[in-house]
């Protein structure tokens, strides 16, 4: 088993008085591909922030290689979910994959021509070498995570959290980034995903966290990812399809 590289102990937050997570406890070992599942509302996106310190914890500690997050952030990496992002602001696709390059170079020095380079190699990785002067606008949905899962790979992290990277995309989109992350994981790096597709979780992550408000279990996919732990994590929101695990999820904001 890997060493323990996230340790995250009774963590709770809030949205406007609204507890959102409540006491969360679990740890995270190097080398695994995770999936973080429950309903909407459950606080998927929400354990994310608060893990990357970009959401305040009501109570609970976080620590990363055995360090708080100011110390490990450098080796952190992080694609918010697309809605999150302004994709009107004028830029084009290179210098928004150079932006993940920022912490080596600083954000008073200009890239030079290596740190370009290694841009447009993450780019074209993504297949979106062909696209590295097109304005971040003008790309399709699909195109635009591409970009930035790029930005995410330039930085070379070894902590990878990414928050509904497959949502709305096309289907060739969801297998390159599905082929990038197993060869993350392959590679040693980490990686956690906020995923909602009930159906392809046993194809995609070693391990899953099923979440609603609070943590009802995480493990190996294969030992957690069952009819009765989806069900709980689910409750009414959810109906089982048959042995041949389809799942059809009826859940609200």
């Amino acid at each position: 088993m890997g060493e323990i590289i996230l340790q995250v102990d009774n963590l709770s937050a809030s949205y406007r008085k609204t507890t959102v997570l409540n006491n969360v406890n679990f740890k995270i070992r190097k080398g695994s591909l995770t999936g973080i599942i429950g309903p909407n509302g459950a606080g998927k996106s929400t354990l994310l922030k608060t893990i990357l310190n970009l959401h305040p914890a009501l109570t609970g500690s976080v620590r990363f290689f055995n360090q708080p997050f100011q110390q490990a952030k450098k080796r952190i990496g992080y694609v918010p979910q697309r809605g999150s992002v302004d994709w009107d602001f004028p830029t084009d696709a290179l210098d928004v994959v150079t932006m993940g390059l920022y912490g080596k170079i600083g954000w008073l020095k200009r890239p030079n021509r290596k740190h370009k380079q290694l841009a447009y190699e993450a780019l074209e990785k993504m297949g979106m070498a062909d696209y590295a002067n097109r304005q971040i606008s003008q790309l399709s949905g699909g195109q635009q995570q591409r970009v930035f899962l790029a930005r995410a790979l330039v930085q070379d992290a070894d902590f990878y959290f990414m928050d509904e990277p497959l949502a709305g995309v096309d289907a060739a989109t969801e297998r390159a980034i599905m082929n990038i992350l197993k060869e993350l994981k392959a590679n040693g790096k980490t990686v956690m995903v906020v995923h909602h597709d009930l159906q392809t979780v046993e194809d995609y992550f070693d391990h899953v966290l099923l979440l609603n408000k609070t943590l009802l279990c995480h493990g190996r996919t294969e030992e957690i990812f069952t009819k009765e732990n989806i069900a709980k994590t689910y409750g009414g929101n959810m109906r089982w399809m048959g042995e041949n695990r389809e799942y059809a999820v009826h859940s609200v904001e």
